[in-house]
């Protein structure tokens, strides 16, 4: 199995680092190979040049090299904190510049761009975790957790990945030590339910 982790945290020692770490040596101790990014630590620019909207556009090589990683993922996670009800501008950036025609989505041929995207990427499953300073309660009933429509509906789901799984983990400033070696024992045990139901999927 191809991975491809995506992390988005500025701060080094970060409960998403340790999350990203735990998601890391899940698929390292199964063999797996892995695409890790931390987009901060690479100086990811999440600007998207006006070269790049269309399809066939010019590409840097640092987002060809993105873009030719999650096209051929089997499985793809995210690691970000939410912030105002979506992800830090660097990872929204990530998905302007990488998530891009042709990549991760098409359209009929003919079709002008006006109709309903195919999705074109392989990966079989994606998770995203998320960290907040909102109780899980104030977050549905106040927000209505935006995260959860962006990901599974606006990006995967139209991308052509069908199974979706997403936690959030709530209140992490006063969270302790104890609260955060359960939530990443949490986080090994999603990624093993996950990864057992796509291989069921694919001896089927």
């Amino acid at each position: 199995m191809k991975a491809s982790i995506i992390l988005g945290h500025p701060t080094k020692g970060s409960f998403n680092h340790a999350i990203a770490d735990t998601v890391r040596e899940f698929f390292l101790e199964r063999g797996d190979d892995i695409f890790f990014h931390d987009l901060y630590e690479e100086n990811f620019d999440p600007c998207l040049p006006s070269e790049e909207v269309p399809k066939n556009g010019r590409l840097d090589p640092v987002i060809r090299k993105y873009c030719e990683e999650i096209a051929i993922s089997d499985c793809i996670i995210v690691i970000h904190p939410d912030w105002w009800g979506q992800p830090p501008a660097i990872l929204k950036g990530w998905i302007d510049r990488v998530i891009r025609p042709g990549v991760a989505y098409g359209f009929e041929e003919g079709n002008g761009g006006d109709g309903i995207p195919i999705g074109l990427l392989k990966a079989q499953f994606a998770v995203v975790f998320n960290t907040s300073n909102t109780s899980s309660e104030r977050e549905q009933s106040v927000f209505g957790d935006p995260p959860e429509r962006l990901w599974r509906d606006c990006i995967f789901g139209l991308c052509g990945v069908k199974t979706f799984h997403r936690k959030m983990y709530s209140v992490v400033c006063t969270s302790a030590p104890e609260q955060r070696k359960m939530w990443l024992d949490d986080v090994r045990d999603i990624l093993v339910r996950a990864s057992s139901k796509a291989g069921t999927e694919r001896r089927i």
